[in-house]
């Protein structure tokens, strides 16, 4: 394989503006870089990095941690193409990634074996439920969700019992005990169990202390105080922590992101060094203005005016002030029509962003009433798809036979005859022993219980084969069976294919969907879709030691920013929130009023 052709780091190094030349070389020590919207922010962060290498710093010594996936991938491309080295030493991750790398290193220090599963929402709602079922207690599911979100706030500390929360307490504590019993963990364990290692084990803290000597973290403004705490344990020691951010751009309060990160840095690191950038690259000289005119307003912020060279002659800003949401919304598609019509525009180059999903729907019916293909961000991800979600959970059960959320949801999926009164001795045979239900089924089909039927013990027995001959399955070559630094043959791809022909679901879904042929082969096609997924990520050279486990991780960690493919040619309706990061030769802005 081919080393990628790097470019000259000085060339690259000569067409940055003093600011971020200024940013690049300052290496050791902590930085904070105010970096306004289209500053170049990115390019410099991996020339930084690019230069960090070139100086001699180990790949290994160096930790770049972002949120997304996206930029993640972005960020290590780059550096790729500035090195021209591979980067399989290096760490590039997001905050949730680092996490879960951190706790299977670590698992059995917190009682975890290092095979845990990572629930979703949707999981761990569910097992919220299944506490609430465990102390006799009943929740209608909007209730669900809002303890889902309290005991978000609780876990990650931005909240407190209280005289009124305090009452859920007890199905709190039921939860924590089931989320352990399932060996699994939530995306905010993936942030606070490591928290709890570095504040607990010292001697673990200073693995990692050691490990990772310069330490880079992007979108700074959209860390969560717990997040900045366990990067601070990090940098403490050697203090070579650049925080890159901008205190205008935070934008994820209601998840828990503090900007007072920001401007709290100095108090925790007095002999920091800020640079900020400010010259944009991005937008014209009218929008710069009339952002600067609104952030001018905002209070608690770190002073800055961006500017640009761009002063070319450009259109102003237009201001439409319809009578109602219905009216808006046909300005907004009459306009799009003739962007298209005189412009030539193609309509993804479009983008109509709302405060809230709950502010598209006169949108989405001027949209279609006007023909004009748009897609909607947030709509419902291919990972949770009810098939995916089906083939996922018995993946995870195969990896983890803990997981008693999937195992619920694949015992009986395809059907093998294991009813209601089955189920029920399986549950309660669980609870009065205090283990899994797979140790449960284990019991009732090898000790010849009296509680099942002979036909739902076959059944039974027939589900722990499965699982069993699967666990052997995605083990793969053993390590001595291939040369170091050598990829194994694939071997999940064909894995998933044998256990989708095995389980027989294309058969389940021709019964579920028996009035309807075109519903099932629709989402057979998208089981296919998956399995593609699967053996793309498994055949990619960068990609050293394919595993099941990795896999898993990396699908409920990319499902968080998740977009569907084959968009090309749509206008793009989203929230604003969801917006960040992207780019559109033309942005409608609806319901942009004070309130």
């Amino acid at each position: 394989m081919s080393k990628t052709k790097p470019e000259n780091l000085e060339t690259v190094k000569s067409r940055l503006n003093p600011q971020q030349l200024e940013a690049v070389n300052c290496i050791d020590g902590p930085l904070l870089i105010v970096a306004g919207a289209g500053s170049g922010k990115t390019g410099v962060v991996t020339t930084r990095i690019a230069e960090m290498l070139a100086r001699g710093i180990p790949q290994s010594s160096i930790l770049a941690l972002t949120f997304t996936n996206k930029a993640a991938r972005e960020m290590q491309e780059r550096v790729k193409k500035l090195t021209g080295l591979p980067l399989s030493n290096l760490t590039v991750s997001t905050f949730h990634a680092f996490g879960v790398q951190i706790l299977r290193e670590q698992a059995e220090h917190l009682g975890y074996h290092p095979n845990f599963s990572i629930y979703d929402s949707s999981d761990k709602t569910a097992c919220i439920k299944e506490a609430a079922r465990e102390l006799q207690l009943r929740h209608e599911p909007a209730e669900l969700n809002t303890l889902s979100a309290l005991f978000s706030g609780i876990k990650t500390r931005r909240q407190q019992w209280d005289t009124v929360t305090s009452l859920h307490k007890p199905l709190y504590e039921e939860f924590q005990e089931l989320m352990m019993l399932h060996n699994a963990v939530d995306f905010d364990d993936l942030i606070v169990r490591p928290l709890e290692l570095f504040e607990n084990f010292p001697d673990i803290l200073n693995i990692y202390r050691k490990r990772f000597r310069y330490i880079m973290v992007d979108e700074f403004q959209d860390t969560s105080s717990i997040q900045y705490c366990f990067v601070r344990h990090l940098a403490r020691k050697h203090r070579n922590l650049c925080c890159v951010g901008d205190d205008d751009q935070s934008i994820y309060s209601w998840r828990g992101a503090d900007f007072t990160n920001i401007l709290n840095f100095e108090t925790d690191f007095p002999e920091r060094r800020e640079i900020k950038l400010e010259r944009n690259y991005r937008s014209t000289g009218t929008i710069l203005k009339a952002a600067n005119a609104v952030i001018a307003h905002n209070t608690d912020r770190k002073s800055k005016e961006l500017w640009t060279h761009d002063n070319h002659e450009e259109k102003t800003i237009q201001f439409a002030a319809p009578e109602d949401e219905k009216a808006e919304a046909e300005f907004i598609t009459e306009s799009i029509r003739e962007l298209k019509i005189n412009n030539g525009l193609s309509y993804d180059q479009i983008g109509i962003l709302v405060r809230t999903n709950s502010l598209t729907r006169s949108i989405e019916e001027a949209l279609l009433a006007y023909n004009i293909p748009y897609t909607m961000s947030g709509g419902t991800s291919f990972f949770q798809r009810q098939e995916i979600k089906d083939m996922i959970g018995y993946l995870r059960v195969i990896s983890n036979p803990d997981d008693d959320v999937n195992l619920l949801r694949i015992i009986n999926t395809p059907r093998r005859g294991v009813g209601k009164v089955t189920l029920k001795s399986i549950v309660d045979l669980a609870r009065r022993k205090e283990y899994s239900l797979y140790s449960a089924i284990s019991e009732l089909v090898f000790q010849s219980k009296p509680e099942i039927s002979d036909k739902s013990r076959s059944g039974l027995a027939e589900f722990l084969n499965l699982i069993e001959k699967y666990q052997e399955v995605f083990k793969g070559p053993e390590k001595n069976e291939t040369a170091p630094g050598v990829k194994p043959p694939p071997y999940l791809t064909p894995g998933f294919n044998e256990l989708l022909e095995e389980i027989n679901y294309w058969g389940h879904l021709i019964q579920e969907f028996r009035h309807n042929e075109k519903v099932a082969k629709w989402r057979f096609e998208n089981i296919r879709n998956f399995a593609s997924l699967l053996e793309r990520w498994e055949v990619n050279p960068d990609n050293l030691e394919p595993s099941l486990e990795r896999y898993l991780n990396r699908i409920t960690l990319n499902a968080r920013d998740q977009l569907e493919e084959n968009e090309a040619g749509k206008a793009n309706l989203m929230t604003i929130h969801a917006s960040k990061g992207l780019e559109f030769d033309v942005v409608f802005l609806a319901g942009a009023e004070e309130g």
